[in-house]
């Protein structure tokens, strides 16, 4: 999910929908009056000491919560109730039915897979793999965070190199400490107490280190732009990149005042601009790479104030207008809210024209949480080809692998409303099945 300041599922915890009558309707009215006492414990005419011990129970309250929240989790994974409902992960299926960041919910499964008992393949029940963490989570002394520091510390390759017995006995220490360190208190203890334990380190491997080479390429959230950071062991790929960068990174003249870090950054992005013009590259997501403009209607009528990319964003005017010259460079124009113009090809192979047009309308995967760029995704049929469905812009959505398949093998459903992806959840996540979407791309004009 994103970072906007606005909640995006709110309908997820209108909880006067009409929850039946039974054991957890009559649960969550006696929550809602508990909290409501509470709130007013911290009235004006409470004491500095009374608010406090509101402080105190409310902790208490969030640990038992957590519990019931995690005993929750492994008896849905025990009767493989996500997995009959079209989700491989259960972390993927408590974000879309409680609306969380995947760490949370991954969190809540770290807990129920190491403090909650589980069934083997013969359906034999088998206890906590962390029975001395297990007691302590549930009599409240130890918070989430505490057992998933202990589970990963435990998964560590110094733990695993333990002897049974040994790791058994480290796993009662971690416990006793987590009633009294925080868990990075705990995590930095853990840590000492494992490599102590693992004295003899791992086996001598006299096999030549394995070479390492990565490059992270991250959009920065508030601003336009993004960041680069590589670390290249293999000397040939890093010469490959270093040769090109220096070729064009002399001063342009004696009144050159660029540092030699900007020059090399300048030099990088103008070698892949030259190559994105003129090189040969692989399809991406089914299409030539090429950079494109995004463009509102109204801001193109008073000589374009504002316009974006794919990826890096917002554009300043002057930038767009030297971009504009460049013909490897596509321009979009938007709608007031924001729907390209259609294409008009009616065939079951997309146009690249028709497709671009989907990637600037859903810019990476549609489906409301995903983060997945227009690369890792295909433009699919809202309503299949083979059923009738049409080519054209009201009737494509881009989707990624994962909720490509979540749609076909799940109640998931998607639709067009207003030229835009919407979708439907199944009624277990929301009865209502009130439709979501993702946040639509805001395009501020550049002062």
């Amino acid at each position: 999910m994103s970072c906007d300041d606005e909640p995006r599922f709110e309908h997820r915890f209108e909880y006067d929908q009409g929850m039946d009558a039974g054991p957890v309707g009559t649960a969550r009215d006696r929550l809602q009056q508990a909290i409501a006492q509470l709130t007013d414990a911290c009235g004006p005419a409470a004491s500095a000491d009374e608010v406090i011990d509101v402080l105190r129970v409310c902790e208490e309250a969030r640990r038992a919560l957590d519990r019931a929240v995690v005993d929750a989790t492994a008896d849905l994974q025990r009767r493989g109730t996500f997995a009959e409902r079209g989700y491989r992960s259960p972390t993927r299926a408590l974000s879309d039915l409680l609306g969380w960041e995947r760490f949370e919910a991954r969190r809540r499964v770290l807990a129920a897979e190491h403090v909650c008992e589980q069934i083997g393949l013969d359906g034999t029940p088998l206890p906590a793999r962390l029975p001395a963490t297990a007691t302590l989570f549930a009599s409240g002394a130890a918070g989430l965070r505490h057992v998933e520091v202990i589970a990963r510390l435990l998964d560590s390759g110094p733990a695993r190199r333990l002897p049974p017995e040994t790791w058994a006995g480290a796993e009662v220490q971690l416990a006793a400490k987590a009633g009294i360190y925080t868990p990075s208190e705990l995590h930095t203890w853990g840590t000492q107490l494992i490599e102590i334990l693992d004295h003899d380190g791992a086996e001598p491997d006299d096999s030549p280190p394995a070479q390492l080479n990565e490059l992270r390429l991250s959009r920065f959230r508030t601003r336009p732009g993004g960041k680069l950071t590589g670390r290249f062991d293999d000397a040939a790929l890093f010469d490959a990149i270093a040769t090109t960068v220096d070729a064009g990174v002399a001063p342009r003249d004696a009144d050159d005042q660029r540092s030699s870090a900007e020059r090399q950054a300048e030099a990088l992005a103008e070698v892949c601009a030259q190559v994105l013009s003129r090189g040969r590259l692989p399809e991406t997501g089914g299409r030539r790479p090429q950079m494109t403009v995004t463009v509102r209607l109204e801001d193109l009528e008073r000589r374009t104030a504002s316009a974006a990319l794919e990826f890096g964003g917002q554009l300043a005017p002057q930038t767009l207008r030297q971009l504009a010259c460049d013909a490897a460079v596509i321009p979009v124009v938007l709608d007031g809210v924001g729907v390209p113009l259609d294409v008009g090809r009616i065939s079951r192979t997309i146009p690249d024209g028709l497709r671009r047009a989907v990637t600037v309308r859903d810019g990476g995967c549609a489906f409301p949480g995903c983060d997945r760029p227009p690369s890792w995704c295909e433009i699919q049929h809202v309503r299949e080809w083979q059923h009738g469905g049409p080519t054209s812009l009201g009737n494509l959505v881009m989707l990624c692998t994962v909720h490509h398949r979540l749609i076909h093998h799940s109640h998931w459903e998607v639709r067009m409303t207003d030229g835009l992806p919407e979708f439907l959840p199944p009624s277990w996540i929301d009865h209502t099945r009130t439709p979501r979407r993702r946040p639509p791309p805001v395009l501020t004009p550049v002062g």
